[in-house]
């Protein structure tokens, strides 16, 4: 019991003593020391990796966004994504894109019903706490484009508390997942901020008038009354789209807003600031969405596509010899035309809806010319169609 316990205590002696040699090596220098250091990414770091907070993104460009007041006398605003008073005075909100004074806004913003704002003034946030923030500064209508609900108003600088102007993105590049944050004035609370993502891209969008707006982006951060022609801005504090409507069964947010791209916001600045009128491709067919049940039903040999039920005399789609719908054929109470030309592709890209037909046309300029891929009695042919400047239809 002695021998064991003896035993026990050299080991114990001798282990410290094995430790205390380590140590010494240690400090000095004799055995290397190997030390990891972690930092947490700080939101400064991550600025520096070109991603900012919403934070950030608020404080950096907050200053260039605008209330826009828009007056119409005794008439109120009848937009569901502008708010309006009983005065008749519709809010929204714009933001500041050069820093000679031009704002981007939506359409509907600053009309009424097809009448346009007798009186417009645009609030900026202005330096916090100065007697400038909050003081209405006048603005002029440069133009508007009802079809694709963008607007453009003009103010005089040196009238701004401060000039702020916003970098513009490109919408195209644009990627489902990625952050942005989005400044308005929701219900009438002015420079109010929500973030969330982009939830989908390539949306088809209808504007107040009806008109297909192709490239819209869908976002889950929320958007509500009065958010009408605020910015949409990413991670690296470009704007990306133009807030413009929401998909709501309350008329409240529910993750569903929309933005007109920028890209196309921009295309449409350009043209009115040169006086130049807006001008939109014109095809002339008139169509209906063809799926795959539908074709089983009607006996269409193609899968998807769009049944062609009219074109107009005269048209480009007339010119070029595509043929519209000779018979009528009721499905479920849906009446369809057919005997008439499946349109499958336009220039190799597929089209899948009549709403996707829209929207490749009006990505495209009077005097473009197209390449039709259609189907008819079970051949698929090629056309060419030279595009109009566009009236109504697609």
């Amino acid at each position: 019991m002695v021998k064991s316990s003896s035993r026990i205590g050299v080991f114990i002696a001798g282990m410290l003593v094995a430790v205390l040699v380590l140590v010494l090596l240690m400090v000095v220098g004799v055995l290397p020391v190997k030390t990891e250091k972690t930092t947490p990414q700080t939101s400064a770091a991550a600025a520096a990796a070109g991603e900012l907070t919403p934070l950030q993104v608020y404080q950096q460009e907050g200053a260039g966004v605008v209330e826009v007041l828009a007056s119409f006398g005794a008439t109120s605003s009848g937009s569901p994504s502008a708010a309006s008073s009983p005065s008749g005075q519709g809010l929204g909100t714009g933001f500041l894109v050069s820093s000679d004074g031009y704002i981007l806004t939506n359409d509907h913003v600053i009309t009424s019903n097809g009448q346009v704002a007798d009186a417009v003034e645009v609030v900026f946030k202005g330096p916090a706490g100065s007697k400038a923030d909050g003081t209405p500064v006048a603005a002029t209508i440069v133009g508007g484009d009802e079809a694709n609900d963008v607007a453009l108003l003009k103010i005089d600088p040196a009238q701004a508390p401060v000039v702020h102007p916003l970098s513009l993105g490109d919408s195209t590049k644009v990627q489902v997942g990625e952050p942005v944050v989005a400044i308005g004035s929701p219900m009438g609370l002015s420079f109010s901020v929500s973030s969330g993502i982009v939830s989908a891209t390539d949306r088809t969008l209808r504007s107040p008038t009806g008109a297909v707006i192709p490239g819209g982006i869908q976002t889950d951060a929320a958007i509500n009354t009065g958010n009408s022609g605020g910015p949409l801005i990413d991670s690296s504090g470009k704007v990306i789209g133009i807030n413009t409507m929401i998909a709501s069964h309350s008329g409240g947010s529910q993750g569903l807003g929309f933005a007109v791209p920028i890209n196309t916001a921009v295309t449409i600045m350009d043209q009115m600031k040169t006086g130049a009128a807006a001008g939109y491709a014109y095809l002339g067919v008139s169509g209906q969405t063809l799926s795959a049940d539908l074709a089983t039903a009607l006996g269409v040999s193609v899968s998807q596509g769009v049944l062609v039920a009219d074109v107009a005399v005269g048209s480009p789609a007339a010119k070029a010899g595509i043929i519209g719908g000779s018979r009528q054929i009721v499905i479920q109470g849906q009446t369809y035309m057919t005997g008439g030309d499946v349109i499958e592709a336009i220039d190799g890209k597929a089209v899948t809806s009549a709403d996707g037909l829209v929207a490749v046309v009006s990505q495209h300029k009077p005097g473009d010319t197209i390449t039709l891929t259609v189907v008819r009695g079970g051949q698929t042919k090629q056309a060419q169609a030279t595009l109009t400047e566009r009236q109504s239809g697609a």
